[in-house]
């Protein structure tokens, strides 16, 4: 037997519906069926005695009658073989609705509805063949209905709608709603909060909440004025800034899409995406990204603007508006024209396409969905134990993509659910001004790819070695003190050993502040793997970087780490409201992870087949990684599918642990890449760590400080790494073989040793093409780069081996 909890939401409002809902409660409770819509208007129920005080004598006894009547029906109990029978057809849920104006309506859909917040079966329906459902303009007890039956749990139609996937209980449960539903709530709790700071000439400039709603309702009058069609495209291509976010936010609010375009991507790259979403609008930041657009402009039939919002305009164009030129045209628009577009949205909707970076081929337009947007945060936040900002305001420092996923969820919409406060960096962030900028702000959250907290260790690792050496001494101690002491804690000792305190007091509270992270309670890496050494070398500071694992098709998260629930390696464990699925595990329990819930997104834009190949029959979003689950509920990520070499043996080998293995055992290597499918054995690209140019990201010729003190140590010279390429530096050479052998004596078979390697004379990097956005590796890009180098290690099966080639040497 299981008892249906309900929870209370503030909203006097639905009172008025409440008489017109009672006989289908009724009626759903004399025949049995689970009494899914009174939950829901429970759900909505206002229980609050000081809200309550504030109704009208007449509504008052409306809500005593009405609670007197109904609050009986939330005590409804149902048998498990019912509530299956009930699941295996789903019945309307009613959920409360309210527009711009206040006023309110109770909506019936047909949703999916598992058992539980922890079900690990999902119901399983065929989907449309490219059906379109009508919007159902009556229910069955006369009210408007927000949301029509959707037939299916995905879709590929810019304007199709899904089924969503609803717990009965627990946070899967939450009353789905739309982006400005979301929105006005925040608006309702932390109007006059901080929400957005930039710099100004030099100056913190920051705007409350109410402020950024109005910039945003502003903004998408402006396009409506432009005329943006419904569920057409506006992208937008530029660094982080204010204006970014009111036009993601704006676009949705006037019932486009809001699409992000990567910085980096070329004119070409631009219009795959421009073309593909249907843009109407194209938004840049300045000269060299309107270049782009200007090149492709006529190949684009559906486009209708471009907006300049990062300088002044260089050169007038038709339909080439500045950004006051832009806002100005909001005033041509009433309010109810954009008010009625609002009020027609629906949280089964698309209103956001993130574009997959294209590493193994074209990008695909992933389409999420209101409820995506609005959902995710919620879970998330619920899992990482996050406060709203009337408790304690979380501050963050917005510079990774807003054009992936990982840096939506965290700066627009975790932000604007819990009431955060986000700072924008500079433009130049990531070529070495970011750690200024953490320095001013001093974050109480912060998200770094792993390449960035890589980019943080070596600089420190760097000043290390210029230190005295008593003050590396004291490092070297405390370093060692603060690793045993928060392995302790993460198995689960609380104790605090004295020793640790003072290393605390001499060496960590100082290095924290040095990097500006001395606030920081969370701080996370995701979007790629990272190496255990660089885990390993923040904790041992006292600086726990946590796991977040997703994809843009979960919206983001699909599982969290946090200080009270985390495995060094492990990327933590699934949100609240969501499900794993191990599919087709092997003897070791690994196999391909797959992930269910209401963040699952709608489906790829226009690609049927791909979202087949995604989504399978009975609703699990299969992943394309390789993983295992421990048995505390951990999550361990093994590698991708499609990057594992399948040798001329036929032995599957996951190329990841074996490339982060190699650079573990020598701090010289940058980058490695394992090669060998469908060959007679594995090979390795190499790089060494070399710095970068700040402006262009180019990686240069000269060693890191850290290079070259591993190369002081093993008796080499050389401070370039064409120095130690083309002299095949003995020293160096020998280590790095010695690293290999190391690395092959674990390795698990014979075919998984890497018999040959080569140094390449580049670093990896984006602009190179070896890396995304990300910094996440391009395998097939690298592969084709450097195909002839490759090829070579294959030339003659009699070629000798990397420890035959150093034996010679």
């Amino acid at each position: 037997m299981q008892k249906l909890a309900c929870s209370y939401r503030p909203g006097f409002e639905f009172l008025q519906a409440g008489q017109a809902a009672l006989p289908l409660l009724h009626r759903s409770a004399s025949t049995g069926l689970l009494c899914r819509a009174g939950c829901a208007f429970l759900h909505c129920w206002q229980k609050q005695d000081a809200a309550q005080s504030l109704l009208p004598p007449d509504l008052q006894a409306t809500s005593d009658s009405l609670e007197k009547r109904l609050f009986p029906l939330a005590g409804t109990m149902l048998c498990e073989a019912e509530a299956r029978s009930t699941l295996a057809d789903p019945v309307p849920m009613a959920y409360l609705s309210v527009d711009a104006q206040g006023s309110s309506e109770v909506s019936l859909d047909d949703i999916t509805i598992s058992s539980s917040a922890r079900a690990v079966e999902v119901c399983s329906m065929e989907p449309a063949e490219g059906a379109k459902t009508e919007r159902s303009q009556m229910n069955k007890i006369g009210l408007t209905s927000r949301l029509p039956p959707a037939s299916s749990m995905w879709t590929t139609e810019r304007d199709g709608e899904v089924k969503l996937r609803m717990d009965e209980e627990g946070v899967g449960s939450r009353t789905p709603k739309t982006v400005h539903d979301l929105f006005q709530e925040a608006v309702s709790k932390y109007s006059d909060y901080h929400a957005l700071a930039f710099k100004k000439n030099g100056q913190w400039v920051k705007l409350t909440y109410k402020m950024y709603y109005d910039k945003c309702w502003k903004t998408a009058k402006s396009f409506l004025k432009l005329g943006l069609e419904r569920f057409h495209g506006v992208c937008i291509l530029g660094f982080n800034s204010p204006e970014w976010f009111f036009a993601d936010v704006g676009a949705i609010f006037a019932g486009g899409l809001a699409v992000g375009i990567y910085t980096t991507n070329s004119s070409e790259a631009c219009h795959y995406v421009a073309e593909n979403c249907s843009a109407n609008i194209l938004v840049v930041e300045n000269h060299t990204q309107l270049q782009k657009i200007l090149q492709i402009e006529h190949k684009l039939p559906h486009l209708k603007a471009i907006i300049q919002y990062g300088e002044e305009i260089k050169e007038k164009r038709p339909n080439l508006y500045s950004w006051r030129e832009f806002l100005d045209l909001s005033e041509d628009v009433p309010d109810s024209q954009l008010r009625e577009i609002i009020d027609s949205q629906k949280p089964n909707q698309c209103c956001t396409l993130i574009y997959t970076s294209g590493t193994t081929g074209q990008p695909k337009g992933v389409m999420l969905s209101h409820d995506n947007l609005t959902w995710t945060p919620i879970a998330a936040g619920h899992s990482l134990m996050l406060l709203e900002a009337t408790e304690k305001q979380e501050l963050v420092v917005s510079y990774l993509p807003l054009s992936h996923v990982a840096a939506q969820i965290l700066d627009i919409w975790l932000s604007i659910t819990f009431g955060g406060q986000v700072f924008f960096a500079q433009p130049d962030a990531l070529k070495g001004t970011l750690v200024d900028t953490l320095r001013e702000v001093r974050p109480t959250a912060f998200l770094g790819v792993p390449r960035v907290w890589e980019k943080i260790e070596e600089k420190m690792k760097s000043i290390g070695a210029k230190s005295s050496t008593l003050r590396r001494k004291v490092a070297s101690w405390a370093k060692g003190v603060g690793l045993q002491t928060n392995l302790k804690w993460m198995n689960g000792n609380s104790e605090v050993p004295v020793n640790f305190r003072l290393a605390r007091h001499l060496v960590y509270k100082k290095v924290r502040k040095a990097i500006g992270l001395d606030r920081c309670t969370r701080c996370f890496t995701g979007a790629a793997p990272i190496s255990r050494e660089t885990l390993e070398f923040f904790l041992s500071l006292n600086i726990p970087v946590f796991e977040l694992y997703g994809m843009s098709e979960s919206s983001g998260p699909h599982t969290v780490s946090i200080a009270q629930a985390f495995r060094l390696t492990s990327c933590g464990k699934e949100m609240a409201g969501c499900q794993t699925l191990i599919h087709k595990p092997d003897a070791d329990g690994i196999g391909e992870i797959c992930f269910a819930g209401r963040h699952i997104f709608m489906g790829y834009l226009n690609m049927e087949e791909k979202t087949r190949e995604a989504i399978d029959e009975d609703g699990w979003l299969h992943s394309g990684d390789l993983g295992k689950c421990d048995k505390d509920g951990f999550i361990y990520i093994t590698g991708r599918i499609k990057e594992l070499i399948i040798t001329a043996g036929g032995e599957n080998v996951p190329p990841v642990p074996i490339e982060d293995a190699v650079k573990e055992a020598c701090p010289i290597i940058s980058n490695a890449m394992l090669v060998g499918d469908k060959a007679k054995f594995l090979a390795m690209l190499l790089t060494l760590k070399c710095t970068v140019n700040m402006e262009s990201g180019e990686p240069g010729d000269e060693l890191t400080a850290e290079a070259v003190e591993y190369c002081q140590k093993l008796g080499s010279k050389a401070t370039k790494a064409s120095e130690i390429i083309s002299s095949k530096d003995k020293a160096v050479y020998a280590a790095i073989q010695a690293a290999v052998s190391e690395v092959n004596k674990r390795a698990v078979s014979n075919a998984q040793k890497i018999q040959k390697w080569v140094i390449l004379e580049k670093d990896f990097s984006v602009s190179g093409g070896e890396l995304g956005p990300t910094m996440k590796l391009k395998r097939p890009a690298v592969a084709q780069k450097y195909k002839e180098l490759i090829d070579e290690f294959y030339v003659d099966a009699n070629t000798p081996t990397a420890s035959e080639n150093a034996l010679q040497q």
